[in-house]
C-alpha cells in the first residue's frame, strides 16, 4: 500500500489530554508524540494530509477575549478559529519536519488556514445548538444576550454557555491550492477545526458565527485529496457497540452496510461517537476505500491492522 493518500484526523486529545492543564509545553510534548507516528508512516511510503481539532483551545481563545474585553475588542468566532488553525498548524508543522529531519527525509510541511463553505439556507442557523466558550452565571447570560444578541443555554446545569449553529460543511475554498500541494508531495496541514466557516454572498465570502463538525470536514478533504483512508484518532481504541454498558464489545472489522444499519439503529450517540460515524459513511460513499477509527497512540499499530475498529467499502 505504497504512495497511497492517508488523511489523519487528530482529535483535541492529539494536542491537549483530558483533565491536561493546556501549558504550551504540555501541547509541544504531545504534539511530539503523535508526529513521531506520522512521520513514521510517511517514511513507509505513504502521502499524508493531516487535519486536527481546536478544542479546548479555541476556547481558551475565546475566555481570553473576554477577560480583557474592557481593553482589547473581542474577536469574532471566526476570526479565533482561524487563530487557533494557525497556532495549532505551526506546532503540528514545525514538529513534523524535526521528526522527518530526524529520520533523514526531506519532507516540506505546510499549514493551510482553511476557510469551508456552509449555506445559510437551512434551520441550522435559527435554531443553533453547538455549546462553545466558558460558563457564565444566568445573570451574566442574560445579559450577554441583551448586549450581544447572543444565544446562551443552561449546560447540563454547569452554567450557561453560548451556542452557535453547527452547519453542514460544502465546500473546502483552498480544496485545489491543498489538492496540487499534496501532488507535489508536499505534507499538508488543513481543515483545522472543522474549517472557518464562511458563506458566499454576492461573490464574496463572508465569515460566520459557527462551528463545522471537524470529523465530517476531514471527510470531505479525504475525498478532496483523493484518499484511500481516512484515520480518525480519538480517545478510545475502537468503537464499540453498547458503549458504557456490561455488555459492550468493540468492533474490529465491519462492511459499510453494517455500520449504516448501526447507525440507523441508533448505537452511536450524537454527541460522540455519532459524528466520525457519520463522516465514516460519508467517506466510503464517496470512494473511499477504508476508514480507521483508533487511539491517539496507536495510529502505527492501527495502520497495520493490530488496533482500532476497520471500516471497508463494500
Amino acid at each position: 500500500m505504497k504512495d497511497g493518500i492517508d488523511v489523519v484526523a487528530l482529535g483535541g486529545n492529539a494536542i491537549i489530554p483530558v483533565g491536561g492543564r493546556g501549558t504550551i509545553e504540555g501541547q509541544r510534548e504531545l504534539v511530539s508524540v503523535t508526529m513521531n507516528q506520522v512521520a513514521d508512516l510517511i517514511v513507509s511510503g505513504r502521502r499524508v494530509v493531516l487535519t486536527h481539532g481546536n478544542g479546548p483551545i479555541v476556547g481558551n481563545i475565546m475566555e481570553r477575549n473576554e477577560a480583557v474585553k474592557d481593553r482589547i475588542p473581542p474577536m469574532p468566532l471566526d476570526v479565533c478559529g482561524a487563530d487557533s488553525q494557525g497556532g495549532i498548524g505551526y506546532m503540528l508543522q514545525q514538529s513534523l519536519r524535526n521528526e522527518l529531519a530526524g529520520r533523514g527525509c526531506r519532507r516540506e510541511v505546510v499549514s493551510i488556514v482553511s476557510q469551508v463553505l456552509v449555506s445559510r439556507d437551512n434551520g441550522v442557523f435559527k435554531n443553533p445548538t453547538k455549546p462553545i466558550g466558558p460558563f457564565y452565571t444566568k445573570t451574566a447570560a442574560r445579559e450577554l444576550e441583551r448586549s450581544r444578541g447572543w444565544r446562551m443555554t443552561d449546560d447540563a446545569d454547569r452554567g450557561f454557555r453560548r451556542v452557535v449553529p453547527s452547519p453542514r460543511p460544502l465546500e473546502i475554498v483552498e480544496a485545489d491550492v491543498i489538492a496540487g500541494l499534496v501532488g507535489m508531495g508536499v505534507v499538508v496541514i488543513a481543515a483545522g477545526g472543522g474549517g472557518i466557516p464562511v458563506v458566499l454572498e454576492n461573490g464574496a465570502y463572508i465569515g460566520v458565527e459557527a462551528v463545522i463538525d471537524k470529523d465530517r470536514a476531514a471527510a470531505l478533504l479525504a475525498e478532496k485529496v483523493e484518499a484511500e483512508r481516512l484515520i480518525i484518532l480519538t480517545d478510545v481504541p475502537q468503537v464499540y457497540m453498547n458503549f458504557g454498558k456490561p455488555d459492550q464489545h468493540p468492533l474490529g472489522e465491519v462492511r459499510l452496510p453494517r455500520i449504516k444499519e448501526l447507525h440507523g439503529a441508533g448505537e452511536f450517540p450524537p454527541g460522540s461517537m455519532g459524528p466520525k460515524i457519520e463522516a465514516a459513511i460519508e467517506f466510503l460513499e464517496l470512494g473511499g476505500r477504508e476508514v480507521i477509527i483508533s487511539h491517539a497512540t496507536q495510529l502505527l499499530e492501527a495502520c497495520e491492522g493490530g488496533a482500532g475498529t476497520h471500516i471497508f467499502n463494500d
